[in-house]
């Protein structure tokens, strides 16, 4: 260290007021642009006015048409710093209620459902579950409404808030050619969107004890009626039922482009949009049109993930991650932890369920020896483990590939097993309720399952590759 003495020096600052800067002009050398052409909107110089192209147009100073354009920044600004965005939170708390309180009438709905159920015997219990499937199809589709607009809400107050700060950045700026950039976009938050009109399915019942049972939901109905056989002194009940059934001809009602070479999955989002994804590390989002809504870049640090995504309740996507062995969960563009697979294993494919758990397909090892597991987790516990049936036998076959799950109306858990090629179906409890290996179909080729999904009527659709084609069995 130097023992030399420290030293200090003493300055005086000047405060300049900030000076516009004047940019060249392009087509005369050495001039600066000092007005602004009102015809042709371009900065221009004074020997462009006097003999160039622009010779004749009617002009402006540009100090002018700088103050200009503040007075609009600053006035687009405060209209929406002090009416658009609280007139959206106003309506980003409505639309809260609104979904409260449509759920409380979805509970009240099924309350009355469990009811009337108990005044019918046990052989109506599948028309139940067929009501019941309708219903939770009708309530998912008003509040999939209701949460698409609310998320267009807060969509459209975070642009809002995005641009007042840009436009507070703009007050300053002494620069003519970032401040002329600016384009209002006023008009456009102005249009408020339209509000979304729900349709809640009614429950209707006629009850004529020891005749007629009649019950009806958007548009479907069951009818228990009770008469005597004449050889019979016991009762005998014959039921008639107007549940819908599969269409004979498949309609295709749309075909989305995605520019995926090779999509990997897919997870709705309601009834327009779905997310996507491919071994790149990103997941896009995407209309019915293909228009890209948004993408995520998760924290997944090789090409090989994500593993598998899906969708809560809520709307929220969630991912696993290969490597670092977790399920996260994107909020506000950014990922959360919510799952740490136990250790030794590795968090595959997800599954959201109805009740907001979270199926994760979970393996360990490599190749043909590797095991599978599949866990219901509830928050960040371990809920319930599907791994092998009542006798303690394994019910996923070892092997190197994925299993693609799905949950029905009923609870039941559907797997599909590659390793197996073998559809597994189990009830709320773990309990294998049957297999389905394809034969019954009588196909040329073997069954050689991928992705599975379910219906409103507990349908179970599973994708063959072998024959190019889609299964549909009422499990």
């Amino acid at each position: 260290m130097s023992s030399s003495p420290c030293r200090m020096t003493s300055y005086r600052f000047y405060t300049k007021k900030a000076q516009l800067v004047f940019s060249a002009c392009q087509e005369h050398i050495g001039q600066r642009c000092e007005v602004n052409c009102k015809e042709c909107n371009k900065h221009v110089c004074l020997k462009c006015i006097v003999s160039g192209t622009h010779k004749g147009h009617d002009v402006e100073e540009l100090t002018e048409t700088h103050k200009n354009k503040i007075r609009k920044i600053k006035s687009d600004t405060e209209e929406m710093r002090t009416k658009l965005i609280p007139k959206y939170q106003k309506e980003d708390v409505e639309i809260r209620n609104k979904i409260s309180k449509t759920k409380s009438k979805v509970d009240d709905l099924g309350n009355e459902s469990k009811k009337l159920r108990t005044l019918w015997h046990q052989e109506v219990d599948n028309i139940f579950d067929k009501i019941d499937s309708l219903s939770q199809s009708l309530t998912e589709k008003n509040i999939n409404a209701l949460q698409e607009y609310h998320n267009k809400i807060k969509d459209l107050i975070s642009e809002m808030k995005k641009i007042v700060k840009q436009n507070e950045k703009l007050f300053n700026s002494n620069t003519l050619s970032e401040v002329n950039k600016y384009q209002s976009k006023l008009n456009e938050y102005q249009a408020f969107p339209e509000h979304v009109d729900l349709e809640l399915p009614s429950l209707r019942s006629n009850i004529d004890p020891g005749k007629e049972l009649v019950i009806e939901i958007g548009g479907y109905g069951a009818t228990l009626k009770q008469f005597s056989q004449l050889s019979l002194s016991v009762n005998v009940s014959c039921l008639a039922t107007a549940i819908g059934k599969l269409m004979d001809q498949v309609r295709v009602i749309a075909t989305i482009p995605t520019n995926h070479k090779r999509l990997l999955g897919v997870a709705c989002v309601g009834g327009a949009e779905a997310w996507i994804y491919r071994n790149n590390k990103t997941i896009t989002r995407i209309d019915i049109h293909g228009t890209v809504r948004d993408t995520v870049t998760t924290t997944c640090t090789c090409l090989s993930c994500p593993g598998g995504i899906s969708v809560t309740k809520g709307g929220e996507l969630i991912y696993s991650d290969y490597f670092s062995g977790t399920v996260n969960i994107v909020r506000d563009g950014k990922s959360e932890t919510v799952i740490i697979a136990p250790q030794g294993w590795t968090p595959w494919r997800l599954c959201c369920t109805r009740s907001r758990d979270i199926l994760v397909h979970v393996y360990k090892g490599i190749g043909p020896q590797s095991k599978h597991n599949i866990i219901r987790y509830q928050r960040q516990n371990i809920k319930q483990e599907i791994n092998k049936d009542g006798q303690g036998n394994h019910i996923l076959k070892d092997g190197g590939n994925p299993l693609f799950m799905s949950e029905n109306n009923n609870g039941d858990v559907c797997v599909s097993d590659l390793n197996a090629d073998t559809v597994i179906v189990v009830d709320n409890t773990g309990k294998v309720r049957f297999r389905y290996n394809g034969t019954q179909a009588r196909r040329e080729k073997s069954f050689n399952p991928r992705d599975i999904v379910t219906d409103s009527f507990s349908q179970t659709i599973v994708a063959d590759i072998n024959n190019n084609w889609t299964r549909t069995d009422n499990f």
